[in-house]
């Protein structure tokens, strides 16, 4: 609409503006399901293989009914993810958004992690009594597909930073392993990292321990897969009991901000690592500073932190639940307080920023 008076664009009062930029979120929320959908169903990767195809042709490769490829396609075209030929009724997904949609390998692959939205939506009434009484929610009360989706939602990174970069970064770990020191991998998940370690250092001792039952079924099941049960042990164990002593290496990924006892579970690891050993600790690239930076980043973890980070920290019912922008300055403070002298800053990306803790 343009301004009679100025010639120029009228701009949209505020309660439009943010109207529409709500209704544009909402749009996003329901689309992270048909995302979720494209991975378990495999439609973005079959796009990926085959290139251009009707709905019938996707159909046919995927095992779905047409009615509903098209509807799936239909929604993916108006969300800008895939582009469609009119003259012959074909959908192609973009050569830019293969890596983001349908190469579990990349870097840049975050479909994954939309497979996590069946676990985080349906604890929304245990998260709405737990606002209400303070109370937590915890990780055993969610879907197994949080495990999965969250694994998925790191994994990417873990790939494609962890040997080449990460542990490099840290004064003298590499040369440890290499030669058949021991780690453990604590907070492990599914046991993506544990096994990345286990794989590159064949003489090291790696140990993945978690306080989930069904994460470390899962890690135990896939190292079986990768024919690495002879080499990586995994355990049910919290941060603040898991077993060990003199390990050269204590990782935590991406855990420390979901535990209610941060400084025990820190305390725990001084005691288990060797006098030169190195605690790897990869936590959010975020801050209390980024609350209001409007970044993708800062906009992932603060919604995180409010549905699923903080509340599973509450649950533990520790003195101290962080939420997972807690930053630096926290996590140097928590580091001091548990015995550790030295605390630097080793290495980062715009998702994660990782500290080399040391005795």
């Amino acid at each position: 609409m343009t301004d009679e008076t100025t010639g120029t664009e009228a701009t949209a009062d505020p309660v439009t503006a943010f109207h529409q930029r709500v209704i544009g979120d909402a749009a996003a929320a329901v689309r992270g399901l048909t995302v979720s959908l494209g991975e378990r169903l495999g439609l973005y990767r079959a796009l990926a293989v085959h290139g251009p195809q009707t709905p019938a042709e996707l159909a046919r490769r995927t095992s779905v009914t047409p009615r509903y490829a098209e509807e799936w396609l239909h929604a993916q075209l108006s969300a800008g993810y895939v582009e469609r030929h009119p003259s012959s009724n074909k959908y192609t997904l973009p050569d830019a958004h293969v890596p983001v949609l349908a190469n579990p390998g990349a870097p840049t692959f975050a479909a994954g992690f939309f497979t996590a939205l069946k676990a985080l939506y349906a604890t929304e009434d245990l998260l709405t009594e737990a606002y209400r009484t303070g109370d937590g929610v915890g990780w055993a009360e969610h879907d197994p597909a949080l495990d999965t989706g969250m694994g998925s939602f790191f994994r990417p990174t873990y790939q494609h930073r962890l040997l080449p970069d990460w542990l490099p970064s840290l004064h003298g770990v590499t040369e440890k392993l290499a030669h058949g020191g021991s780690v453990a991998d604590v907070g492990c998940g599914v046991g993506d990292t544990t096994r990345l370690i286990a794989q590159a250092y064949p003489n090291a001792r790696v140990y993945g321990f978690d306080y989930s039952e069904d994460a470390i079924s899962i890690a135990r099941q896939l190292a079986e897969d990768e024919g690495l049960s002879d080499r990586v042990v995994f355990d049910v164990a919290s941060a603040d009991d898991y077993p060990g002593a003199g390990y050269d290496l204590v990782t935590f990924f991406n855990c420390l901000h979901d535990m209610g006892d941060p400084v025990t579970a820190a305390q725990h690891v001084h005691k288990s690592l060797d006098a030169d050993g190195t605690w790897m600790l990869v936590e959010s690239n975020v801050s209390p500073a980024d609350i209001d930076t409007h970044t993708p980043a800062a906009h992932m973890f603060m919604a995180l932190s409010a549905v699923m980070c903080l509340p599973v920290a509450v649950a533990q019912r520790g003195p101290k639940a962080l939420g997972n922008h807690s930053g630096e300055k926290a996590f140097r403070g928590i580091a001091e307080e548990a015995g550790f002298t030295r605390f630097r800053r080793a290495s980062e990306t715009p998702v994660n920023a990782v500290y080399e803790v040391r005795p």
